[in-house]
């Protein structure tokens, strides 16, 4: 079944759903955390949420799906991407926070996920 993203609830649910995950405080608010790293926050745009996110695939992520994906000048040239709820495509919001995971991940928890989505 396809995940939704219509909540900062789903997001969690999904987040913590991957291996290792953990609510731990991110300036200030409890966000999925993997290895001490934050995966996701609230974000500060309502409507959104912010996932980490390489640079390069930020901007093509930005360019592919702006109705989806997107930034503020507070997200400038920061690993952090604004993602908007209940996008047409979940299954792409979905790769993303997934990709942010296996990012975060050390070598064995990626040995035991498999190849980066």
């Amino acid at each position: 079944m396809t995940p939704r993203f219509d909540s900062w609830d789903d997001v969690v649910a999904f987040a913590c759903a991957l291996p290792d995950v953990e609510m731990l405080p991110f300036y200030g608010t409890p966000c999925p955390k993997l290895n001490g790293k934050a995966l996701a926050s609230p974000g500060r745009e309502a409507g959104s949420f912010a996932v980490m996110c390489r640079p390069d695939e930020k901007l093509l992520l930005i360019e592919t799906d702006p109705g989806t994906f997107w930034q503020t000048p507070h997200y400038e040239g920061w690993h952090a991407l604004l993602v908007r709820y209940g996008s047409d495509d979940p299954e792409r919001v979905a790769d993303v926070i997934r990709r942010g995971w296996w990012d975060r991940a050390k070598k064995a928890q990626r040995a035991a996920f498999g190849p980066r989505p």
